[in-house]
C-alpha cells in the first residue's frame, strides 16, 4: 500500500495572541453599544422607597381621590343641590327632543317636571336623590353651541332610519371644536326595524360614526329600551361630569329666572333698569367686583348677590302641604372699591399746551428707509430747501417734524380698503377710493366735485344689477386665483411716481431680523391704540388673574339672586325665552380692550378662500364678535415682524389679529360667516352661518407687527457678463434714485443691487451675484404696517 501524502495549505497563517492587559478602545465602543448610563437619584422622590413607604403612598393617593370625588360631587348632592344639566341634542330632522327627555324621565319614574321655560324641563330623580334639568335644544347652529357649553352632559339623539345630514355634521364639528364635557348618544326608533339583523348593523353604524367625533362613546343606546334609558339615567346621576377646561376657570351659571324691577317702565334716564337673575353657582366663587356677561345682552356690573334658597314644603294637618314663598335671602356679597369697570379703553392723554411760536418743519429724506436708517444717494449735491409752514398752536419741534398737514396720508389703515390690483394705495378704478391725481401737482384753480350733490341717483335695472354682481364675483375669483400663483405682486401705471404712492414703504434686508423702526408708524396708526391694554409679562400676570379667581367669592353650588345695573330695557323685547340663558363671571381685565391675536384654521372643505379685513364671525369662549380680522404668517421672529396675508386659503393656518377684549388663557375659537354681508339682519331673521375654521386665543401683543408686502417686477431686457439692463419696473429716474439702496432678487434664486439710470424712461443697470437666466424676472420687495381693526361685540343674537 502506498504511503498517503498530505498537502499542507501554503496560504494558512496563525493569528498572533493578543498580549495587552486593558481592552482598546473599539473593543471597550463595542461591549457598551446600545447601553444607557443608569442615572443617579438625585432628588427625594427618585430614591427607591420601601414597601411600606409605597404602601402608604398608594393609600394617600386613593385618599386624595375620594376627596376630589366627593368635592366635585358635592355641588348636585341633596334635593337642593345643583341641577345635573343635560343637552339633548337633535342629530336629525325627524328625531323628537321631548320625546327623548320623556323616555329618559319615565324611565326612572320621574314624570314630574317642571318648566322653567320652553327649552328647559327640570324633575328630580327620586331614585338617585338627584335634580336634572333637560336642555332640549333645535337644530340651529348658535342654540346648540350655547346649550352644549353650559351642559354637564350632552346627549346625541340619532334617528335609526334617517343619515345624519351636513346639519348634523356642521353642529358635531363645531361643538368638538367649543370644547364638551361627558358625551353620551342614544337612538330613535330602533324598534321600527324589521329584524334584529338590522337593529345590530344599525347600532353598529352610529356607533362608528359617533366615535370618530367623539372616541370616549362606548355605547348607542335605544331609546325604545326601557333598561338601556335607565342605564344612561344611571351614568348621568351618579358619574361626575369632566367640565369644560376654559369654564371651570370661572363663574358661570344656568340661569333659571330673569325678573326686570322696572317691567316695561324704564327706570334711568339712559334707557336702563336693575334686572335680578336668579341661578345656581357653578365653577369658581362668584364675585361681586368681577364683571359678568349675560349671553348675548352684554357686560354688566354686578349690584349685590342674594342668597335664593329653594321653597320649602311644610307638613299641615291632614294631607296638606303649605309651600313658602320664594324671596330674598341674605346679602352673601356686594362689591368693593376695586369693583371693575364697564371702560373698554384707557383715559385720553392729555396733551399739554406749548408755547405759541412758529415752527420751522424740515424734511431730510431722500430715500427710501431700510430696517430703521435712510440711504441717500451720492449724486445728491444740494439739500432740500426747507420752507416755513403753518402749524397748530403749541406742536412742539418733535411733532412739526411728523406734522404733514394737509399733505399728509389717508391716517390709518382702519380706512384702508384692498384695491382691485392687490392692494396698493394707488390710483383705481374703484368709486370708493376717490378721484386720483395723477399728476400729483398742486391745482390751479378749484375743480368740481365728480358726484354733485344736485345729481339724481337712479337705481339700475335688475339685468344691470345682476351683471354688475357677476362681474364682481368674477373679478374676487380672479383675484384669489392671482394671489395663490403671484402673491403680493402689483403693477404700478406708467403716470405714477411709485415714491408717491409707496411712501408709506419701506425695505427690509431680512424680514424675520431686520428692525422696524416703530417710531416710522406712529403718524398713521388708530387713535384709540395708546389706549388700549398692554400686558408686559403675560404669562405671568394670567397666572396670578386665574390664581386670584379661584379663592372667595359665593361658593359654587348655592342658588342665589344676582342684581345686575345698567341693563338696556330694550332687551325685554328681544329677549327669546325659549333659548336657555347663561351667565359667565369675566376674569379682571377681561373688559378692556387690546391688539388681540388668535389662531385660525381654514377648513379644507371650503370653495372659496377667505380675505384679509372681510367681516365674519368669532366665538371666543361665551362671547361672540363681529370682526374684520387680519391675516399673517404664524411663529415667532426675533424682531416680532409678520407678514400680512390677503388671502386664508381652504386648508391653510395663519394668525387672526383685530382689536377686542382680552381673553386670558388658551380658550377654543371658532369662525362662522354669514349667507350675506347684512350681518345684524342674518342675526334678526336667524338665517343659517357656515362653520369656516377652527383657532385657539395667543397671547396679545402691542408690538406685534403686521407687514404688508408688496413687490415691483421688472423685466431683464439686456444681459451682459457682468451687468444687466432692468425694464418695466420703474418709468422715471426719481424712482429709481429714490429706490436705489434696496436689494434686488429674482425668482431663480439670484441677488444684486441698482447700480445707474439709463435715460429717462426707468430703465436702469443692476449687477448680481450671478448669471440671470433671460426668462427670469426682477423683483424689489417693500414692507407697510398695517393696524389691526375694531371688533364688534355681537348682541341680541
Amino acid at each position: 500500500m502506498a504511503a498517503s501524502h498530505s498537502h499542507r495549505s501554503t496560504t494558512k497563517v496563525g493569528h498572533k495572541a493578543f498580549k495587552s492587559r486593558h481592552s482598546t478602545k473599539s473593543e471597550l465602543r463595542d461591549r457598551s453599544k446600545g447601553k444607557i448610563e443608569k442615572p443617579s437619584r438625585q432628588t427625594r422622590s427618585q430614591h427607591v422607597l420601601s414597601k411600606l413607604d409605597r404602601r402608604n403612598q398608594a393609600k394617600q393617593r386613593r385618599v386624595n381621590a375620594h376627596a376630589a370625588h366627593v368635592k366635585a360631587s358635592s355641588v348636585f348632592a341633596g334635593r337642593e343641590g345643583a341641577p345635573r344639566i343635560i343637552a339633548v341634542v337633535p342629530l336629525g330632522t325627524n328625531v323628537n327632543v321631548k320625546e327623548a327627555a320623556r323616555q329618559l324621565a319615565e324611565s326612572v319614574e320621574a314624570v314630574d317636571a317642571v318648566e322653567e321655560g320652553a327649552g328647559v324641563r327640570r324633575v328630580f330623580v327620586e331614585r338617585f336623590k338627584q335634580n336634572v334639568a333637560y336642555l332640549l335644544v333645535e337644530r340651529e347652529l348658535f342654540a346648540v353651541l350655547d346649550a352644549c357649553r353650559m351642559a354637564d352632559f350632552v346627549v346625541w339623539v340619532l334617528d335609526s332610519g334617517e343619515e345624519v345630514d351636513e346639519t348634523g355634521v356642521t353642529l358635531l364639528r363645531a361643538v368638538e371644536s367649543q370644547g364638551i364635557s361627558t358625551v353620551m348618544a342614544a337612538v330613535q326608533n330602533l324598534d321600527s326595524l324589521d329584524s334584529s339583523k338590522k337593529k345590530i348593523q344599525t347600532l353598529a353604524t352610529l356607533k362608528s360614526f359617533m366615535t370618530h367625533f367623539f372616541p370616549a362613546i362606548e355605547k348607542v343606546n335605544s331609546l325604545d329600551s326601557s333598561q338601556e334609558c335607565q342605564n344612561v339615567m344611571r351614568v348621568l346621576c351618579t358619574t361626575n361630569p369632566k367640565g369644560i377646561y376654559w369654564r371651570e376657570d370661572r363663574s358661570w351659571m344656568m340661569v333659571e329666572d330673569v325678573r326686570w324691577s322696572g317691567g316695561k317702565a324704564v327706570d334711568n334716564p339712559d334707557g336702563t333698569q336693575d334686572v335680578i337673575i336668579t341661578g345656581v353657582v357653578r365653577g369658581k366663587g362668584l364675585k361681586a367686583d368681577r364683571l359678568v356677561q349675560v349671553g348675548d345682552w352684554g357686560d354688566f356690573q354686578i349690584d349685590k348677590i342674594l342668597a335664593a334658597p329653594l321653597p320649602k314644603a311644610k307638613k299641615m294637618r291632614g294631607d296638606n302641604m303649605a309651600i313658602d314663598a320664594e324671596g330674598d335671602g341674605e346679602i352673601l356679597e356686594i362689591p368693593t372699591d376695586d369693583q371693575d369697570d364697564l371702560a373698554e379703553l384707557a383715559p385720553e392723554e392729555v396733551v399739554m399746551e406749548g408755547f405759541d411760536r412758529g415752527t420751522m418743519a424740515t424734511s431730510t429724506r431722500k430715500g427710501v428707509l431700510i430696517d430703521d436708517h435712510h440711504y441717500y444717494s451720492d449724486e445728491d449735491e444740494e439739500e432740500l430747501i426747507t420752507k416755513p409752514r403753518r402749524l397748530p398752536r403749541g406742536t412742539s419741534d418733535y411733532q412739526a417734524a411728523w406734522y404733514l398737514g394737509d399733505m399728509s396720508d389717508s391716517g390709518s389703515d382702519m380706512e384702508d380698503v384692498e384695491d382691485v390690483d392687490m392692494g396698493f394705495e394707488g390710483p383705481s378704478n374703484n368709486p370708493a377710493d376717490g378721484p386720483v391725481d395723477i399728476d400729483m401737482r398742486d391745482p390751479t384753480e378749484a375743480g368740481g366735485t365728480e358726484y354733485p350733490q344736485s345729481e339724481a341717483f337712479q337705481d339700475p335695472s335688475p339685468e344691470d344689477e345682476a351683471e354688475q354682481i357677476a362681474s364682481y364675483r368674477k373679478q374676487r375669483h380672479e383675484e384669489a386665483e392671482e394671489d395663490l400663483e403671484f402673491p403680493d405682486e402689483i403693477e404700478l401705471p406708467p403716470n405714477v411716481l411709485a415714491r408717491d404712492r409707496l411712501a408709506r414703504y419701506r425695505g427690509l434686508k431680512n424680514l424675520r431680523t431686520s428692525i422696524w423702526d416703530t417710531e416710522e408708524d406712529k403718524l398713521h396708526q388708530p387713535e384709540e391704540w395708546q389706549r388700549l391694554l398692554e400686558v408686559a409679562n403675560y404669562k405671568a400676570t394670567k397666572n396670578k388673574i386665574i390664581k386670584d379667581a379661584q379663592f372667595g367669592g359665593v361658593p359654587p353650588g348655592m342658588r342665589v339672586h344676582v342684581h345686575l345695573k345698567g341693563v338696556p330695557s330694550s332687551l325685554q323685547d328681544s329677549h327669546n325665552k325659549d333659548r336657555p340663558l347663561a351667565m359667565y363671571s369675566l376674569l379682571r381685565h377681561e373688559h378692556k380692550r387690546t391688539a388681540v391675536n388668535f389662531s385660525i384654521l381654514l377648513s379644507s372643505d371650503l370653495e372659496k378662500p377667505l380675505r384679509s379685513k372681510e367681516e365674519i364671525i368669532l366665538q371666543c369662549g361665551p362671547r361672540r364678535f363681529i370682526i374684520n380680522p387680519l391675516f399673517s404668517d404664524q411663529g415667532n421672529t426675533p424682531n416680532n415682524v409678520h407678514k400680512f396675508k390677503r388671502y386664508l386659503h381652504p386648508g391653510q393656518a395663519g394668525v387672526a389679529s383685530f382689536i377686542g377684549p382680552l381673553t386670558w388663557g388658551s380658550v377654543p375659537v371658532l369662525y362662522f360667516k354669514a349667507a350675506s354681508s347684512e350681518m345684524e339682519t342674518d342675526f334678526a331673521l336667524h338665517k343659517p352661518f357656515e362653520f369656516i375654521g377652527t383657532g385657539t386665543s395667543l397671547p396679545p401683543s402691542h408690538n406685534r407687527v403686521i407687514a404688508k408686502r408688496i413687490i415691483l417686477s421688472g423685466h431683464p431686457f439686456k444681459i451682459n457678463k457682468r451687468v444687466v439692463t432692468i425694464r418695466y419696473m420703474f418709468f422715471n429716474t426719481e424712482d429709481i434714485a429714490w429706490f436705489k439702496a434696496l436689494r434686488l432678487w429674482t425668482k431663480r434664486g439670484r441677488s444684486g443691487y441698482i447700480k445707474e439710470s439709463l435715460g429717462t424712461h426707468g430703465y436702469f443697470k443692476a449687477t448680481f451675484d450671478g448669471k440671470i437666466n433671460p426668462m427670469d424676472s426682477v423683483s424689489l420687495s417693500l414692507y407697510k404696517r398695517v393696524w389691526p381693526r375694531q371688533a364688534r361685540v355681537l348682541t341680541h343674537c
